[in-house]
């Protein structure tokens, strides 16, 4: 009997073990791994375009990772420095209305540019903010990015009720690069304390993560302000 206890109490501390190396591994190896690989998607894409007599791997005969993302960054910031001037936007004008005159390029570039246009809005306050919703019936409730206000024809046609209506987003587990766009009243949506990041958190490890939260008191009672006592001169 004792040995059977030892036998057991040996394999259960090397799963526990294991366990915890697993815990401490995996992320830091899943972690180095997306970004390797993100650094090597953008060098194979900068640095073809690279002239040979600027490209610093010719002079040092070996590789430089990263070298093509940091080119890519450089060269973003400064087309958007010489686009805030007279000469860029003059620049960028011509070269949309360039675009303008291709009949499938056009569709592509508005539609592009104006979800960046709004997602990248330093005033912007779209997937900022998010809520639940009652989905796919009543008593079910699925996690939603609040992106914004209904607005032109869906606005008109949802709101003959009197009740404004919003539009979320609803993301799948655990991959929430797609999911649904759904119009839903705003009374509908209860909005949650967490940040954006924590409920990508929430979806992606199905649950299992859960934001830290501390309740507030509803009304919290507010103390009687302090009087000091007046002193009479004589």
């Amino acid at each position: 009997m004792t040995e059977n206890s030892d036998t057991i109490s040996v394999a259960t501390r090397l799963r526990n073990n294991f366990l915890t190396g697993l815990i401490i591994c995996a992320p830091v190896t899943i972690t180095i791994w997306l970004t390797w690989t993100f650094i090597r998607w953008a060098d194979s894409w900068v640095k073809p375009y690279i002239p040979d007599r600027y490209n610093p791997e010719n002079y040092i005969q070996f590789a430089i990772p990263g070298t093509g993302l940091l080119l890519a960054l450089f060269a973003i910031t400064l087309i958007g420095f010489l686009g805030k001037n007279l000469i860029g936007r003059s620049i960028v004008a011509y070269g949309e209305s360039v675009l303008h005159r291709m009949p499938l390029v056009r569709t592509v570039y508005k539609s592009t540019k104006q979800i960046f246009e709004t997602v990248l809005k330093e005033q912007s306050s779209s997937f900022k903010k998010v809520g639940l919703i009652e989905f796919p019936g009543p008593g079910s409730w699925a996690l939603v990015f609040v992106s914004t206000d209904a607005k032109g024809e869906i606005a008109a046609k949802l709101n003959e009720d009197g009740e404004e209506m919003i539009a979320v987003f609803m993301a799948p587990t655990p991959v929430p690069t797609a999911g649904f766009l759904i119009f839903v009243p705003r009374s509908k949506v209860k909005l949650l304390e967490m940040s954006p990041e924590e409920g990508i958190k929430l979806l992606i490890s199905a649950g299992l993560v859960t934001p830290n939260w501390t309740p507030q008191p509803e009304n919290p009672v507010a103390e009687p302000p302090v009087t000091q006592p007046q002193v009479t001169q004589p």
